[in-house]
């Protein structure tokens, strides 16, 4: 009931022309004008212009009322360097929140072509080109890769972005559940 009460009043909330969500507590990071190039696990901002900041209760409430679709920016690790030959190395699984989009790699300062067009084309199929598909980016707590992914899709057009700073850990945090992820495949 709770949860339901909470999803209620973000559509309120969000229904409104200008209507912003209460902020976080001053991190005292200033937004920068451009993308988060290095040092992406750092404390961040509290806000993102043109993006709505939410925190766990209000990304559940989100979810559970399925007016966002999940994106999860951190990145797939690489095969360790200096592996002795033949030694045998899986990625390690990745556990999102539930009905996550995993695009690795995507929420760097700078992204190579390739990467970027990965980005854009993802989000183009996975929202059906609907640019007024809610979008909740997410990552790690302290983490600039959903900051700079959340940014970006905001720089595609896409109207109703939301960014999850608090990321899967504060999701472990509250005890909500997650699911094993694969990422979204190239095209």
């Amino acid at each position: 009931m709770v949860r339901r009460a909470t999803a209620l009043w973000l559509c309120l909330c969000l229904a409104g022309a200008g209507a912003a969500l209460p902020a976080r507590a001053d991190s005292g990071v200033a937004e920068p004008d451009g993308y988060r190039m290095e040092h992406y696990r750092a404390p961040t901002p509290d806000r993102l212009k043109g993006a709505v900041v939410v925190d766990t209760p209000q990304a559940a409430a989100l979810v559970e009322a399925g007016k966002v679709l999940p994106v999860d920016v951190l990145p797939r690790p690489e095969k360790p360097a200096g592996l002795k030959e033949g030694t045998i190395w899986r990625q390690p699984p990745r556990d999102n929140i539930l009905g996550s989009a995993w695009l690795p790699n995507t929420g760097y300062g700078a992204l190579s072509e390739p990467v970027e067009r990965y980005f854009r084309t993802a989000l183009e199929r996975l929202t059906d080109g609907d640019r007024e598909r809610g979008l909740l980016f997410y990552c790690l707590a302290d983490c600039w890769m959903s900051w700079n992914a959340a940014k970006r899709a905001l720089a595609l057009g896409y109207k109703r972005v939301f960014w999850y700073p608090e990321g899967t850990d504060g999701w472990i945090a509250a005890g909500l559940p997650l699911e094993r992820s694969e990422p979204v495949p190239a095209e």
